[in-house]
């Protein structure tokens, strides 16, 4: 689904209604419409992306730099209906605290420990084993008998 943008100006705010797949090709579109938004002068931005589906982190961070700059100049962005996928790519994006939503940002499960240095490896990355990989010996052992 293509993206649209809406862009409803009230004296004291300004709301961005985003409709519509935002990814990487649709940067511009967004880019341009939080431009607009800006340069009407109000205190406030609104960015309501209740529908709106964020495919990758490209638009997350156009909204950072819009909410960053705001603020330098006294203004603010608030982001409302983020739908639960957008608001669980901002907390994996680790931009929620760049960012003023509506709500909660889901809790991220913590980071999985890595092997120890040294330790035998016992599947892949992915977790899932690698069929017959532990039982097999260390390559070239027991192919050398040592000799004094």
């Amino acid at each position: 689904m293509p993206l649209n943008v809406a862009l409803v100006p009230a004296p004291d705010q300004v709301v961005v209604r985003f409709t519509g797949d935002a990814d990487l090709s649709t940067l511009p579109v967004i880019v341009e419409a939080l431009g607009h938004a800006a340069s009407l002068g109000t205190r406030q931005v609104v960015v309501d992306l209740a529908a709106a589906r964020f495919w990758d982190c490209s638009g997350l961070h156009a909204l950072v730099t819009f909410t960053d700059r705001l603020a330098a100049a006294g203004r603010s962005c608030r982001i409302v209906g983020a739908l639960a996928d957008t608001r669980r790519l901002i907390g994996l994006s680790y931009l929620a605290d760049r960012l003023v939503l509506d709500g909660a940002i889901p809790a991220q499960p913590a980071p999985r420990a890595l092997p120890r240095q040294g330790a035998a490896a016992r599947g892949s990355a992915g977790g899932h084993p690698l069929p017959g990989y532990a039982a097999q010996p260390p390559v070239g052992a027991g192919r050398f008998s040592r000799r004094d």
